[in-house]
């Protein structure tokens, strides 16, 4: 691995543009990349994705939030690692996981998309499983037939009043997988 590559980072959080999902299920890779930036804007657009910088532990580390809707993310995803030369090794990708219950969070080395249409796009993409990702789980609806309605919905008021210590787990996990740990 060159040394440029182990300087620089990719963490992906994925999403739906628009003001309308800002605050659905679906993306809380969004919510919980924002939380990682600090309060920085994400005001550079490339890659069909809007992207910011910022440096921890020496590290410079690209956060990118696709702007291709979910199903979709993995032509912004391949197309900033292809610009900024980063090995999939470097990659974090941040997600919902319907299989997981609200507020449990599990860190992934690769593994399949367990279903999920922003990896499987990724996974295409890439053409391989192998990069790291973090899913952050939203719980399941009652039925399966209501699934695209429940992602896409808001988080309920109990589920908000959850989210900033949820997403401080999540932030703890980067932060690990940051360090190398």
């Amino acid at each position: 691995m060159s040394s440029k590559s182990t300087a620089l980072k990719l963490i992906a959080g994925l999403g739906n543009p628009g003001a309308q999902y800002a605050l659905t299920r679906h993306n809380i890779g969004f919510l919980l990349l924002g939380k990682l930036a600090a309060g920085q804007k994400f005001s550079k657009k490339k890659f069909s994705a809007l992207y910011t910088e910022i440096t921890r532990g020496g590290v410079k580390i690209i956060l990118l939030k696709p702007q291709t809707f979910m199903n979709n993310s993995g032509e912004a995803v391949r197309a900033a690692l292809d610009f900024y030369k980063i090995s999939a090794a470097d990659l974090l990708v941040l997600s919902d996981d319907l299989d997981q219950d609200f507020g449990a969070a599990r860190f992934r080395a690769k593994g399949s998309s367990g279903g999920h249409n922003g990896l499987k796009s990724i996974i295409a993409c890439l053409g391989h499983e192998n990069f790291a990702r973090l899913k952050l789980g939203i719980g399941k609806p009652r039925s399966k037939e209501q699934t695209m309605e429940y992602v896409l919905g808001q988080f309920t008021a109990a589920e908000q009043e959850q989210l900033s210590a949820i997403l401080d787990k999540g932030l703890e996990l980067i932060n690990k997988w940051l360090s190398g740990k």
